[in-house]
């Protein structure tokens, strides 16, 4: 198998993670709600605006990932996968809802390393 296989199946990975956490939070999952209130103390409503434009750049990422990969944007997938999945303990539940989820940060990193780690600036942005 050679690397655009593997390139585009690391790709079809990150964006169904967030194409599915976009569509999600479009859609006001009351859960994220509460998580966001839980951990910022804001109220539910302003915790649903915020879930409203974290869907919404869930879905550029994804656009992104499938049209052209950019190192940078794959970076903050990785750190964003890390973070959404540790969420799940700081809020409650079971440590195995984050070891569960090692998929979302670490196929980003996968794909950033398959495509080499930039070595200045302007490669983040290739």
């Amino acid at each position: 198998m050679n690397s655009k296989t593997v390139q585009w199946v690391l790709r079809l990975g990150v964006a169904g993670e967030f194409i599915g956490h976009g569509v999600f939070a479009l859609q006001g999952k009351a859960d994220w709600i509460k998580w966001i209130g839980q951990l910022t103390g804001v109220s539910a409503e302003t915790a649903g605006t915020l879930l409203t434009l974290i869907g919404l750049f869930d879905l550029l990422v994804a656009l992104i990932v499938l049209i052209k990969p950019i190192r940078a944007f794959l970076l903050w997938a990785m750190f964003w996968g890390f973070w959404t999945a540790l969420v799940r303990p700081l809020v409650g539940l079971p440590i195995w809802d984050f070891v569960e989820r090692f998929a979302n940060w670490s196929a980003p990193l996968a794909l950033l390393l398959l495509l080499g780690w930039p070595k200045n600036s302007r490669e983040w942005f290739k």
